[in-house]
């Protein structure tokens, strides 16, 4: 008879909590249990010690108790606008603004007004939600259970992981890019987002206190560069260029540009409130909500503006329009032209840079896996951030010579659950649960969280409401066609009417019968 087995046990991964079990005496085990056993009990050891490393954050989705918050400190808000300002001061979206004058055939002044008029009404949707963080101690997306539902709001959830793996992918191909061209092709771009993807790793995987730490410094050598391409390439901006087409064409390539520059800011809001968690429970909201809005307008508008003013250049250099067709990481090097070394020097900052938008991104989306249910718990946060790098690497690296057909059909997608995803969100906190306290240690009980079928029904009517208003270069709905020659992307506002609309009848309706 084989011996009997230690007290087994069973582990509710979300709260941390381990319940050994009785077990009779004849109770007997097989080999292939006594290898599993081992083998479980050998990545255990491995997963201690690389969660006991100093300075790595082993903390996953697990609710940060007000007694675990840091003090607060008038650094502390600065610290919140140098997050946001550090993170958007990049390339990636530098080139979103080059899409109006390239893609929509925008001129100057309309795609800059779009750009920054764009930039502040996406800031608002993700300052809003940055201040649950402190407030919670929970992740946004564990917030999302107390709006959405316990199981509905992993939907989001999945999303956002999807989210965050296109803007990694974006990332790596821009760094990449740029590295490739300050050294004349001579380093392939592969190498390049090789580089990008492995200095992001390894600054995720150490967590909350190594991202901010670097946030606070990215944004200095960012603001410099960028401060000498506006120099050295502003005389060759293009301010006459006008728009193209027919009035009602030239409307609806503004309204797509306007939504596209909304997407990108409100991109974050799914993943704002994580990089607050250890904020103090008593934290004003208006001043997250300012700091954390100070910080994305500022970046997004400069960024913006530079790529809207780069792209004006190339209809009348030459020298501007032969390096947007090798890559737009190439046009953003020309505009350093005539500054010789120093001016691939500027480059290679500017490349690097993109890196304080991918930790984040990456940081949040190794948060999504264990959201999403009782296996992705299981995962350590070290290990999802590991997985989250390797798969937006690898597409990077096949997407890599397509990186405007991937900024102009990915972002707006994003903007359109995203934009529906905060509807929700506001509308239960300012119609039904506006004098309520919440019960944040509740975040993983499901019988104590909303059901969610008013929030899940609002999100599908609206998600078809974007659907049929869609302006993509694969699809054109029935509404967006029957404005413009190429039609208007009307899919976030056709989406957020009709949730806008529906959810609070179906909510009514929910409390009344399911009390919850």
């Amino acid at each position: 008879m084989a011996a009997p087995s230690p007290s087994p046990h069973t582990h509710d991964a979300e709260k941390a909590i381990t319940t050994n079990l009785p077990i009779s005496p004849t109770t007997s085990i097989s080999s292939n249990e006594l290898a599993s056993s081992t083998n479980t009990s050998r990545i255990t050891k491995w997963n201690t010690k690389i969660e006991s490393l100093s300075g790595l954050e082993a903390r996953g989705i697990t609710r940060v108790l007000p007694t675990e918050r840091h003090e607060a400190s008038s650094f502390g808000f600065v610290q919140m606008t140098l997050l946001w300002f550090s993170a958007n001061l990049t390339a990636n979206n530098l080139t979103v603004g080059m899409l109006g004058p390239l893609l929509l055939d925008l001129g100057f002044l309309d795609a800059a007004l779009c750009a920054v008029f764009g930039s502040v009404l996406g800031s608002v949707g993700t300052a809003y939600m940055s201040t649950w963080g402190p407030q919670s101690g929970n992740r946004t997306m564990i917030v999302a259970r107390y709006f959405m539902g316990y199981y509905p709001s992993k939907i989001p959830c999945l999303l956002n992981i999807v989210n965050m793996l296109g803007f990694g992918v974006i990332d790596c191909i821009i760094g990449g890019q740029i590295l490739s061209a300050v050294a004349d092709s001579t380093m392939s771009v592969v190498v390049g987002i090789i580089i990008v993807a492995l200095i992001t790793w390894l600054v995720a995987t150490f967590g909350m206190f190594a991202f901010h730490l670097y946030e606070r410094w990215a944004w200095i050598p960012q603001i410099l560069v960028l401060f000498i391409l506006f120099g050295s390439a502003g005389p060759k901006f293009d301010t006459t260029v006008v728009s193209k087409g027919d009035p009602t064409t030239i409307n609806a390539n503004r309204l797509s540009f306007f939504s596209l520059c909304l997407s990108v800011p409100i991109s974050w809001a799914a993943a704002s409130a994580d990089y607050y968690v250890y904020y103090p429970e008593s934290t004003p909201k208006y001043k997250t909500f300012i700091m954390t809005f100070t910080g994305l307008v500022l970046s997004f508008s400069l960024v913006t503006l530079l790529g809207v003013g780069l792209a004006s250049g190339t209809f009348n250099n030459t020298a501007w329009a032969s390096a947007n067709e090798v890559s737009s990481g190439a046009l953003i090097l020309a505009g350093y032209e005539g500054l010789g070394g120093f001016g691939k020097f500027c480059g290679v900052i500017v490349a690097l840079g993109v890196i304080a938008n991918n930790i984040p991104g990456t940081y949040s989306s190794a948060l999504g896996i264990q959201v999403l249910g009782r296996y992705g718990v299981k995962v350590p946060r070290w290990a999802g951030t590991t997985i989250i790098v390797a798969i937006y690497t690898a597409c990077a690296l096949g997407g890599r010579n397509n990186l405007f057909e991937i900024f102009q059909n990915f972002l707006a997608l994003v903007g359109y659950w995203l934009t529906i995803f905060v509807c929700i969100v506001s509308e239960e906190h300012l119609l039904f649960r506006w004098r309520e306290n919440f019960d944040w240690d509740a975040w993983s009980e499901r019988r104590r969280l909303p059901v969610g079928l008013a929030a899940l029904t609002a999100f599908l009517v609206g998600w078809a409401g974007a659907i049929i208003s869609m302006s993509q270069a694969w699809y054109l709905g029935p509404l967006a066609k029957m404005i413009g020659e190429k039609g208007a992307d009307l899919g976030i506002w056709v989406g957020c009417a009709w949730t806008l609309i529906i959810f609070p009848p179906l909510r009514w309706v929910e409390l009344r019968a399911l009390k919850r």
